[in-house]
């Protein structure tokens, strides 16, 4: 059905040159501004979601999520949540009808539910492992699916980094960016070759 691999190692992956997102990254820590970043999104018709949680390397010790991502083609907003928790509006924005796509999604709803009690997962919901199986691709991660239809490379080097800093980094908000930006480009790639095929 598709022209590119299925599969793709890490060591090709390696070489290939670095992606990361080209739009606009607001970072939002205070209510009002996570009011106005949802009104913004509600006019969107999908959106590319991530979360970040502070790694933990004491056995035993766990955080809350720090961090959601909501992503459209061109803009991506970052969540604060360990400053501004997770407010009704904003759970509320996660279970309604705008298309909201994601990978490994049963972490993130997990992560999510710890934050407050709503569950996102009665909204409009694409789990991207489940959807690029459709189009023979075998591969799981994010950074390998991204590859093999784009060949370029998203950077894991922030994963394990601090999301509760008082000040998130340049780098940081690249890649919490880069993460939630890429389920969109590659939902509308695949969508867009799926609309190809049956014309």
């Amino acid at each position: 059905m598709t022209d590119f691999p299925k599969t793709i190692d890490k060591q090709t992956i390696s070489a290939l040159p670095k992606v990361t997102f080209p739009g606009r990254i607001f970072v939002i820590d205070t209510e009002d501004a996570a009011r106005r970043a949802v009104d913004y999104l509600n006019t969107h018709v999908l959106v590319g979601v991530d979360t970040e949680t502070r790694p933990s390397f004491r056995k035993g010790q766990s955080f809350k999520v720090a961090l959601l991502q909501l992503s459209t083609a061109d803009v991506c907003f970052l969540f604060r949540l360990n400053v501004i928790g997770l407010p009704d509006f904003l759970e509320d924005f996660l279970q309604n009808d705008v298309l909201k796509v994601g990978l490994s999604l049963k972490d993130d709803f997990l992560m999510l539910r710890r934050r407050n009690k709503k569950d996102p997962r009665v909204g409009n919901w694409v789990e991207l492992q489940d959807y690029v199986s459709h189009f023979g691709i075998q591969e799981k991660s994010l950074q390998k699916i991204y590859a093999l239809l784009f060949g370029e490379k998203i950077s894991k080097n922030q994963r394990l980094s601090n999301w509760e800093a008082d000040v998130l980094s340049e780098g940081q908000k690249a890649y919490a960016a880069t993460d939630a930006w890429a389920c969109v480009r590659i939902f509308q790639f695949l969508e867009e070759l799926k609309g190809k095929k049956e014309i």
